[in-house]
């Protein structure tokens, strides 16, 4: 692969940014870029996620921001799984619940969360972090999928971090994520976790990221 490839990201979440940026530090010979800088109207992107599968959106997204820029063009699907939920809120995890009282969207998510499960037991409240990654590459795909396995606190804990973080504990683990912190979190992510997979198959299929 050439040095120092322009990837740009589709997604105009800053905290998703921000933490792709950090995942790609161990991978120089890329540069992830926000889409806001390389196509118009980016914040349209989230439009074509239209499907009950992190595979089709994810895909969609990717093809429509490398549509727009002709840049390689990555694009993230990601859900918390919740087993007592049967599965919720799953591809709709960022927009689970109504915001009120000048709520935002995450606090809005966590309390419904935290309600919904207020009568499961400890040992009850599996769930996992899941990121579909879909990479567009001169008319090449690759796909990829990552996993955090964990459970979901009693209560919301810790600072650090944005989405489901403060109600996150990964197995092995008794703090949430957003008491962990960033470094751990970056290591353990299921976001992580794609991003390696991704690289490795880039590698493996010996694909040039064109456009230096």
């Amino acid at each position: 692969m050439r040095k120092t490839n322009r990837v740009v990201l589709a997604s105009t979440n800053r905290h998703k940014l921000e933490e792709f940026l950090v995942l790609f530090k161990k991978y120089p010979e890329i540069e992830i870029v926000p889409a806001d800088e390389y196509i118009k109207n980016p914040e349209k992107l989230s439009l074509v996620e239209t499907s009950d599968h992190y595979y089709d959106n994810a895909i969609a997204k990717a093809r429509a921001c490398n549509q727009g820029c002709h840049y390689p063009s990555l694009a993230d699907d990601s859900g918390l799984e919740v087993d007592a939920l049967q599965g919720k809120p799953g591809v709709r995890s960022h927009r689970y619940a109504i915001t009120k009282n000048g709520q935002t969207q995450d606090q809005a998510n966590n309390l419904k969360l935290l309600e919904e499960l207020k009568n499961v037991p400890e040992g009850k409240r599996t769930a996992r972090f899941i990121c579909h990654l879909a990479m567009i590459i001169e008319g090449v795909l690759v796909h990829t999928v990552g996993t955090l396995e964990g459970r979901i606190a009693q209560n919301l804990n810790g600072q650090q971090g944005f989405g489901y973080d403060p109600l996150f504990i990964p197995n092995g683990y008794e703090k949430t994520l957003a008491e962990l912190g960033a470094d751990l979190k970056n290591k353990l992510s299921h976001r992580a976790k794609a991003v390696d997979a991704l690289m490795e198959d880039i590698k493996r299929q010996d694909i040039v990221l064109a456009k230096p």
